[in-house]
């Protein structure tokens, strides 16, 4: 009942044109707040969306590693253990290292990564190759897979013949002795290709077969710096992970895609909800208004409200009333206001109205709806607007206002 009664203040023409005018203008204000909201959060999930597909062309399913040193040992009869498992794919072993690469007159840090051939099956690294091949070479003619960035820094061009690169490599163990060469192992590596993935990739990496590597470092045939797994299906990740935790036990560190760049979701995440939390205040604002309107609408309906307490109407009863109209305005808004960001978002996608500035890997900005978003937009419209209408609803119920005869 309350609500019929709310639905007829909402449509029905004001006596005083103010009113109309201040209760419009709550509607547009709480459009604008909420389009602009869902379409902030929308384009954060397009950024994110595409930080993920990146990183996901680089860092597998999951990773194992050791969890408190870096060299972990890991058998043939253990890898065979996890390869057979139900939804495993693939799994590539890796030796990591810091390497010093040189070119002529040109030099360079990087971090080398020795991979068996199912490297190619858990990454996707050999898909962004942009410049020659994905090819790590065998023991005996080791080659060399550059990030783009490397590549520019050592000068070279690898989709034609060029001079070996030479790699500088610490001995694992090695003592201290009079000449610090001793304790570096060198080697040629020809180049055969670049990637170009994502800069945070393309400046650091370069990658070559694990059997030079681990030859190099003097590693022994079951220690590795982590192992990368690829999954049948992305949903079996949990079960997959508990497994490999059981199998493993503690000394080994098992971590999804998400675990593996922790820090980075986590900030983008924080700025996500930090914009969010700011672009509520625009809500706030328009809450207001609606403050003002439903104040006014009250005074207005004076003659209403006497007759209703007339019949029998407790406080309660007309509280509901401008509650549910201040719940109406809001709402009527929240509807406006996401129909015009759902507009918007398609004409972006379709039309790249707004182009993104500088070098990057697309040149519009990104966007990706999400209904979580658009019912947390909702839920947040709601409870604003139930505190803004509580003054003005608690006034109305307490105005004891008693008939007369004219």
């Amino acid at each position: 009942m309350n609500f019929l009664f709310a639905w007829r203040y909402f449509k029905s023409k004001k006596s005083t044109n103010a009113i109309n005018i201040i209760a419009w203008v709550t509607v547009a204000a709480m459009a604008v707040g909420t389009a602009a909201i869902v379409i902030v959060l929308s384009i954060f999930n397009g950024f994110e969306d595409l930080v993920k597909s990146l990183y996901s062309s680089f860092y597998p399913d999951i990773r194992i590693s050791a969890s408190q040193q870096k060299v972990m040992l890991l058998d043939s009869a253990t890898i065979r253990k996890i390869s057979l498992l139900k939804d495993v794919e693939a799994i590539s072993m890796i030796v990591e290292e810091n390497v010093h690469l040189q070119n002529g007159d040109y030099r360079t840090n990087a971090v080398v990564m020795g991979v068996d051939d199912a490297f190619s099956k858990v990454s996707g690294v050999a898909q962004k190759v942009d410049h020659g091949k994905y090819e790590t070479g065998t023991a005996e003619t080791p080659a060399l897979v550059l990030g783009s960035g490397i590549e520019s820094a050592l000068s070279l061009l690898s989709d034609r013949a060029v001079t070996p690169v030479t790699a500088y490599l610490p001995k694992k163990g090695a003592e201290a002795t009079a000449n610090p060469l001793d304790a570096i192992s060198t080697i040629n590596l020809q180049p055969s290709g670049s990637f170009s993935i994502q800069q945070d990739f393309d400046n650091k990496y370069v990658i070559t077969n694990i059997d030079v590597i681990k030859e190099m470092l003097g590693y022994k045939p079951a220690e590795f710096t982590s192992a990368a797994i690829k999954l049948k299906d992305p949903s079996s990740e949990k079960a997959v992970i508990l497994q490999l935790k059981q199998l493993l036990g503690n000394n080994y560190l098992v971590e999804n895609r998400y675990q593996q760049n922790r820090s980075l979701f986590a900030v983008m995440q924080m700025e996500k909800w930090a914009i969010y939390g700011i672009l509520c205040l625009i809500l706030i604002i328009a809450a207001f208004n609606m403050i003002g309107a439903l104040t006014m609408l009250v005074l207005e309906k004076e003659q209403d409200i006497q007759i209703l307490q007339a019949m029998g109407a407790g406080k309660q009863f007309v509280r509901k009333i401008f509650l549910t109209e201040g719940v109406l305005l809001a709402f009527a808004g929240t509807i406006i206001g996401i129909i015009l960001a759902l507009i918007f978002c398609y004409l972006q996608v379709t039309f790249k109205l707004i182009p993104l500035q500088g070098s990057f890997i697309i040149d519009y900005y990104p966007v990706q709806i999400s209904i979580i978003d658009i019912l947390l937009v909702i839920a947040t419209v709601f409870v604003i607007a139930l505190l803004a209408s509580w003054i003005p609803s608690v006034k109305a119920a307490r105005r004891s206002i008693s008939l007369r005869a004219q």
